[in-house]
């Protein structure tokens, strides 16, 4: 059976398989690895794993070494180039005229790679900028776009729960998230209140919306009519954590508001509605 070792490239990216062939590693350790794009170095944060036929990821490339002094030294020498390299790419954008904003640079191990993100809200023909980017920086360019959402994982921020944003702490992909999850959970629908730094929709939406839309099937609609123990009354409030309904009872001619378990009324069930309004299905996904 195939044996692997987990590896990330940075903090927060996703782990991926390697070969370690007859080496043996600990999670910490830096090593460098064959990626399509030339030795990379990454750290291991899955030590040596036996895995079957059937979990081993198709065309695994190796483990080439554990890093050296001299690989780490490299690294380092790299790190500190990235500041260089991104003001220098903002330096040409703007003496070419290009309305590119460049956010950050990456720039490979062995210095031979510079990856730069940047942002455009137009298409712009950057051909002349890669030329020149190149015979300063001396390595091969690659520029990437970069949206809203992969700004703020890139460069980090903290949302409105004080909290680092969690496609920077620890969300490996961008999951869907639609209006629909924030009118389930009972949620303010105004854009300021549900949406993130990134000014889409708050990746938190999606986390307990399962339970949410379990318990919202089992609930009365707001405004509704139901029957409780003590009479006919209208729903004024809902609480899908407790499973409570607080209502609005007829009681001899006058009005008194009763708090009952849900499983205490009748009323119809809640049916899917096939043609509910696009807005409430559109999803976050449109700029990847």
């Amino acid at each position: 059976m195939p044996m692997i070792v987990g590896v990330k490239f940075d903090r927060n990216a996703k782990t991926y398989s390697f070969d370690p062939g007859d080496l043996v590693f600990e999670a910490g350790e830096k090593v460098i690895v064959d990626t399509q794009k030339g030795n990379e170095m990454g750290e291991i944060v899955t030590a040596n794993i036996v895995v079957s036929e059937e979990e081993c990821p198709k065309e695994l490339k190796k483990v080439v070494r554990k890093a050296s002094s001299r690989d780490l030294d490299l690294a380092k020498k790299a790190k500190e180039s990235e500041p260089r390299a991104l003001k220098i790419a903002r330096e040409k954008a703007t003496a070419l005229g290009l309305g590119l904003k460049f956010i950050s640079a990456e720039v490979s191990f062995d210095c031979k790679r510079v990856t730069l993100f940047f942002i455009s809200e137009d298409r712009v023909d950057f051909r002349d900028l890669v030329k020149e980017l190149a015979s300063a920086l001396h390595a091969r360019i690659e520029l990437r776009q970069l949206y809203e959402r992969d700004d703020v994982k890139l460069r980090g921020s903290l949302g409105m729960c004080g909290r680092e944003c969690c496609c920077r702490a620890y969300l490996k992909d961008f999951e869907k998230v639609t209006v629909k999850m924030a009118k389930v959970q009972g949620l303010s629908l105004n854009p300021t209140k549900i949406s993130g730094i990134c000014g889409k929709l708050m990746c938190c939406l999606k986390y307990e919306n399962d339970y949410y839309a379990e318990v919202f099937k089992t609930m009365p609609k707001l405004n509704g009519k139901v029957t409780t123990p003590d009479g006919s009354a209208v729903v004024m409030a809902v609480d899908m954590l407790k499973k409570t309904v607080t209502c609005k009872v007829t009681v001899d001619d006058t009005y008194v508001v009763k708090t009952y378990p849900v499983d205490q009324l009748s009323f119809p069930k809640k049916q899917t509605q096939p043609n509910e309004k696009k807005q409430e299905d559109e999803t976050e996904e449109d700029d990847e």
